[in-house]
Order: C-alpha cells, then sequence, then structure tokens
C-alpha cells in the first residue's frame, strides 16, 4: 500500500480546488515548480494519474475525483486529532460548543448554568456559527460537542441524544398582513408574490430553486425580512434573534424539530459522558424550550 504524505493530500486537495496550478501555488504559499513535482510524486506513487493536463488547463481524471472525495474527510480527521490531543494536553481546558446563534436559546442558557453547578465538569464554552457550520466544526476538533437539529442539520457519522421536539413558526415584517394572523399554513406561506421564501443552502452548499433570496448568515435574513423581502420557517425556540421589526407566527402543519446534542464517533473526551448526562436531564425540565 502506497504511503501518503497529509502534505501531499493538502497540495492535491489545493490544485483540485483551484484546477490551476499557479493559483493553488498561491493560495498553499510555495513556488509552483515544488508543487507540480509533487503531485507528480503522488501520482507515480498512486500508480494512478490525477489530473488530465492541456493547454487549456487541469481537470480530475476519475480517480482524482475520489481522491478528492477521501481527501476531505481524511484531512479534517487528522486535524481534529491534533487539536483534540493538543487541547487534552492543556489542564483546566474548556469544553467547546457549537450552536447556531439564536437557536435553542432557552435550552443553551440551562445548559450553561446545569454545567457550571456540576463540580467534575470543565467550563461549557459556547462557539456561534451560522447554518450548516456545526457539523464542520465538530468534525474538524474545533468544538466536542453541539446543539443541532433533525431533520434540517447534517448528522452523518456523529452520535446524537435527542433533547427537545417543537414546532416552526414563520417570521414576517411587522407590517405585513400575515402579520396579524394568529396561525398560518405551509400553503399559505409558499408563494406569498411579494414575501417570497428565503432560500438557505442545502447540505451541498447549492440552493434550492425558487425567487427568494440566497441566504447564509443570520444578520442577512433578519435584515431582509426587517425590510420586507422575505420570510423564513424556523423552531420556535430560534425565535431569541427576532427584531422588533418581526413577528413570529406558529406554522401548523411545519416539520417538528428535534434539537439533539451531537458528538463525534470517535470521540474519547472524559468530560464527554457528564456533558451528554446534563444535557440529557435538562430534557425534563418543564422551562427546556421557553420562548
Amino acid at each position: 500500500m502506497a504511503d501518503i504524505e497529509t502534505r501531499e493530500l493538502r497540495y492535491f486537495v489545493a490544485v483540485a480546488r483551484e484546477l490551476n496550478f499557479g493559483r493553488a501555488a498561491h493560495a498553499l504559499g510555495i513556488s509552483q515548480p515544488p508543487l507540480s513535482r509533487a503531485i507528480k510524486q503522488l501520482e507515480l506513487r498512486l500508480g494512478v494519474q490525477l489530473f488530465e493536463r492541456d493547454r487549456r488547463g487541469v481537470v480530475l481524471t476519475k480517480a482524482g475525483l475520489v481522491l478528492l472525495r477521501e481527501s476531505g474527510s481524511t484531512l479534517d480527521a487528522i486535524a481534529a486529532a491534533v487539536r483534540r490531543t493538543q487541547r487534552a494536553g492543556r489542564p483546566q481546558r474548556p469544553f467547546i460548543l457549537a450552536t447556531k446563534a439564536g437557536a435553542s436559546h432557552a435550552l443553551l442558557q440551562g445548559l450553561l448554568s446545569a454545567v457550571s453547578a456540576t463540580a467534575d465538569l470543565p467550563p461549557l464554552e459556547v462557539m456561534l456559527c451560522e447554518v450548516g457550520e456545526q457539523a464542520i466544526l465538530l468534525r474538524d476538533g474545533r468544538a466536542d460537542v453541539a446543539l443541532m437539529h433533525r431533520p434540517v442539520d447534517d448528522l452523518s457519522g456523529l452520535k446524537t441524544q435527542d433533547l427537545m421536539v417543537e414546532g416552526q413558526v414563520v417570521i414576517v415584517p411587522a407590517g405585513h398582513p400575515l402579520a396579524l394572523r394568529e396561525q398560518l399554513t405551509l400553503g399559505e406561506i409558499q408563494d406569498v408574490s411579494d414575501l417570497p421564501l428565503a432560500r438557505w443552502p442545502r447540505l451541498d452548499g447549492t440552493y434550492p430553486p425558487g425567487p427568494g433570496p440566497e441566504v447564509r448568515t443570520q444578520s442577512q435574513i433578519a435584515q431582509l425580512v426587517a425590510l420586507g423581502k422575505t420570510l423564513l420557517v424556523i423552531p420556535a425556540s430560534s425565535r431569541a434573534w427576532q427584531w422588533p421589526d418581526h413577528v413570529a407566527v406558529p406554522v401548523t402543519d411545519a416539520l417538528e424539530i428535534t434539537t439533539v446534542i451531537a458528538w463525534p464517533a470517535s470521540s474519547l473526551a472524559p468530560e464527554l459522558a457528564g456533558v451528554i448526562r446534563v444535557a440529557t436531564e435538562l430534557n425534563h425540565s418543564p422551562n427546556v424550550g421557553a420562548a
């Protein structure tokens, strides 16, 4: 079996993403000749051609496509191992929890308080992120656990414990006629001519079709709703970031959302079991999930 160095994989991924040796070399902070030699050496070692090169540019071969797909998870795993090892060697290190900004606010508050009150657990440090980033932070080792949502978040390769199930609300501009309704259905908000649904990226990074604006951040969507440009459907407990210019209306037939605490399947952190236990016990608290 051919031995591959981490450096070679990084070089390969850079070229595969840029499809240009010059730009890849610049991104890596090296000159082009050693990069070209490294890729050629990698191809010789693997016994396959990774790139088709001609005057028009660089194209991945079938073998190259496979290596690109596999390299991402491999490099993430190596980075995660390094980060977890470094954190494990630091005394009194905090336990990192990733969560979308504004999501599951009451549950997060309760978890922080409960962990702080438990003598044998380390401090819980919150890493706020945008939609879809928790899985990345867990897989590359920057976070130990995360609050995530089924079925909308990518939970592949992660272990989870259910914490809370809730309905969803639609956030609309305060001055819009829909804001006067006590409840709405998905059919009633699907094709509002002056207020198209915002479009979030799918798990693969592409956007679903539609007339609504493409958004990636909470701040983007909050501004667009306040300006009367769009609406969105979110879990009821995510209303913590709601502006005075917004109104939340329950959507009676929207999918129920399950908030889970998630962690890497390979995690061996000794504090993990205690944090999961405390989070699970919160599930029985009558105040969890209060808006």
